[in-house]
C-alpha cells in the first residue's frame, strides 16, 4: 500500500474514525484503525457496538489495506508539520510514515482479523439538514438514562408520524421531547431507539450546516447514518419505550411566561452550594410575580429571585437543579412557558408558540421543616 495525503485532511479523518475505536479492549485489533486504499482512502473504526467509516481524498499509488494503532497514528500525524503525509507499507507490513524531515517506521497488523461492520438493509430513508439533526440530538440526549436495568431508556426514541419526526429521551426523573416537520419523509410511519453513546458521537461529527443533508437509514436490527463522506453504523435497542404522551399532565393550574436566561442565571447562582456530595434540592416558592429560590446545604444557604410574567401564589416546589438547568439550557427561545399543577407534579417547559420542544422535570419531595 502506498499513498499520500494532506496532513489536515488525514488528521480530521483519523479523529472522526477514532471515535468508534475501543480504548481498552481484550481484542487488541479493536484499538486500531483500518486503512483501506482503493480509488480513495477509507479509515474505519469499530468497537463492536459503534462503527464509523470516513473517506478522505488521497493520491493512491498502490492499493492495500492495513490496521494501525488509532492512538499512535493520531499522535504521530498530529505532531507532523503541515505538509503532505506519505504512507507506504511493504509485504511484511512495515509501514513508513513520512512528512517533511520526519520519518516513522511502524509495524502494522493485517486487516484479516478486523471485524466487518454490519450491513444495514434499510427499506426507508429519512433525510434532513445536518443542523436540524444536530439540534434535535443536542436538545434531547442529555436526558438519556444510564441505568442498564432498563436498556430501552439508554437511547433516544425516534418516531416518524405523518412526516413529523419526534425525538424523545427519558431517565425516570425528566423527559425531553423535540419535534420537527420534515420536508421529505417516507410515507410509512417509523419508530426505533438509537443508543445514547452513538447519538453523542453523531452530534460531534455533525456540523451547524443547513446546506448539507444527512440520511438516516433504520434497518431491522441496525441503523446507518450517512453524514457526507462519513458513515456511522450501530445496533438499535429492542424493547417497549415509555408512553411519553401519558407522562405529560393533560391540564395545569398555572402557565406563565418566564425569561429563559434570567431563570437560568438565578438557578445557577442558587445552585452554587450544590455539589456531588451535597445534592440538596433548590426550593422555588412562588409569591405573586416572583419566584423565590432557596438552597440550604451543610455549607450554607443561598437565595435569589426571578420575575415571572404573571402571578402564582401559595406554591412551593423543589427540584434537582441540574435536571432543571439541563432542560432550560436546551431551550433556544428568549421566553418560555412554564406550566405547573402542584408541589408533587412535574414542571413542564414549552415554547410560547408551537410544539417544537417539551421538557418535563419531576419535583423533589421537600421536608416541611427545611
Amino acid at each position: 500500500m502506498k499513498f499520500s495525503c494532506e496532513k489536515s485532511a488525514f488528521l480530521d479523518a483519523i479523529s472522526i474514525a477514532s471515535r468508534a475505536v475501543s480504548t481498552k479492549s481484550t481484542i487488541a485489533i479493536l484499538e486500531g484503525l483500518r486503512l483501506t486504499a482503493t480509488d480513495t482512502l477509507t479509515l474505519s473504526g469499530y468497537d463492536l457496538s459503534i462503527g464509523i467509516r470516513t473517506q478522505v481524498n488521497a493520491d493512491i499509488v498502490e492499493p492495500g489495506e492495513i490496521v494501525l494503532s488509532a492512538k499512535l497514528l493520531g499522535d504521530i500525524v498530529r505532531k507532523l508539520p503541515d505538509d503532505v503525509v506519505y504512507v507506504e507499507t511493504d509485504e511484511k507490513l512495515l509501514t513508513t510514515i513520512q512528512c517533511g524531515r520526519s520519518v516513522f517506521n511502524l509495524v502494522a497488523s493485517a486487516s484479516d482479523d478486523f471485524p466487518a461492520m454490519p450491513e444495514v438493509n434499510a427499506e426507508h430513508e429519512i433525510s434532513m439538514p445536518e443542523n436540524m439533526l444536530k439540534s434535535m440530538i443536542n436538545q434531547t440526549v442529555f436526558a438519556v438514562s444510564d441505568n442498564q436495568a432498563k436498556p430501552i431508556h439508554t437511547g433516544c426514541l425516534f418516531e416518524l408520524t405523518n412526516g413529523k419526526l419526534t425525538v424523545v429521551a427519558v431517565d425516570g426523573f425528566r423527559l425531553s421531547i423535540r419535534r420537527e416537520q420534515l420536508e421529505q419523509a417516507p410515507a410509512q410511519d417509523l419508530k426505533f431507539v438509537v443508543p445514547g453513546p452513538a447519538l453523542r458521537e453523531i452530534e460531534r461529527i455533525l456540523r451547524e450546516d443547513a446546506q448539507h443533508e444527512v440520511t438516516v437509514c433504520p434497518g431491522e436490527k441496525h441503523i446507518l447514518f450517512a453524514l457526507g463522506k462519513t458513515t456511522l453504523v450501530c445496533r438499535l435497542i429492542d424493547g417497549e419505550f415509555l408512553n411519553y404522551n401519558a407522562a405529560i399532565p393533560p391540564t395545569f393550574e398555572h402557565t406563565v411566561p418566564v425569561n429563559t436566561r434570567e431563570f437560568i442565571t438565578c438557578l445557577e447562582r442558587v445552585s452554587l452550594l450544590v455539589s456531588e456530595k451535597l445534592k440538596n434540592p433548590v426550593r422555588i416558592a412562588f409569591d405573586g410575580a416572583v419566584m423565590k429560590m432557596t438552597c440550604i446545604t451543610a455549607v450554607g444557604k443561598s437565595y435569589d429571585e426571578c420575575a415571572i410574567d404573571g402571578s402564582i401564589d401559595g406554591l412551593e416546589i423543589g427540584f434537582n437543579s441540574r435536571y432543571l438547568l439541563d432542560a432550560l439550557r436546551a431551550c433556544n427561545d428568549e421566553i418560555v412557558h412554564i406550566s405547573l399543577k402542584g408541589a408533587l407534579n412535574p414542571i413542564v417547559i414549552t415554547p410560547l408558540e408551537g410544539e417544537k420542544y417539551t421538557y418535563l422535570v419531576l419535583p423533589v419531595r421537600l421536608k416541611a421543616d427545611a
